[in-house]
């Protein structure tokens, strides 16, 4: 297999993985998402944080991804995907990078340039991330302050892993 080749199925195997992250359609219909592979103590949290997720999350039923794990949640069409136990994002090492915080949990603020926004817990034992698409940003941080009590309850401070 020459170079190109390999960068070609290297580029489209990325181009698939970023789409399963960000949420595509399954053929039902419903979202898609990538589902994290974290160790067993971080798989505990997002356990618990699952059973505590709302079922309205800004005015939105709670309707999961595909494929179905406690690891990831969805609310509306197109889905605000959460995913828990996701890997420390590189941009936590910048210390240029935005934050907020919302009703007391602090967040890793990405823009991946369509519009959307993606937040990750900061100072907490699990990193969860939360893609918020194009169409639900005039939300504005409603999304995150619905998730914080259960964030809150269900993973404690700390760093991660």
């Amino acid at each position: 297999m020459n170079l190109t080749r390999r960068r070609s199925l290297r580029s489209a195997a990325a181009a698939l993985l970023l789409a399963a992250a960000a949420g595509c359609s399954s053929p039902d219909g419903r979202q898609t998402a990538a589902v994290p592979r974290p160790d067993g103590a971080t798989d505990a949290l997002c356990q618990e944080l699952d059973e505590r997720l709302p079922q309205r999350l800004a005015g939105l039923e709670r309707d999961d991804p595909r494929p179905e794990s406690a690891l990831t949640s969805g609310w509306g069409s197109p889905a605000i995907i959460l995913r828990c136990g996701v890997p420390r994002p590189g941009a936590m090492a910048d210390p240029d990078a935005e934050g907020v915080e919302a009703d007391g949990v602090g967040w890793l603020v990405e823009q991946p340039g369509d519009g959307s926004f993606r937040f990750t817990t900061t100072l907490r034992r699990a990193y969860v991330e939360v893609s918020l698409p194009a169409e639900h940003v005039p939300k504005g941080l409603v999304p995150l302050s619905d998730l914080a009590p259960a964030i809150t309850e269900a993973v404690p401070e700390g760093i991660a892993d």
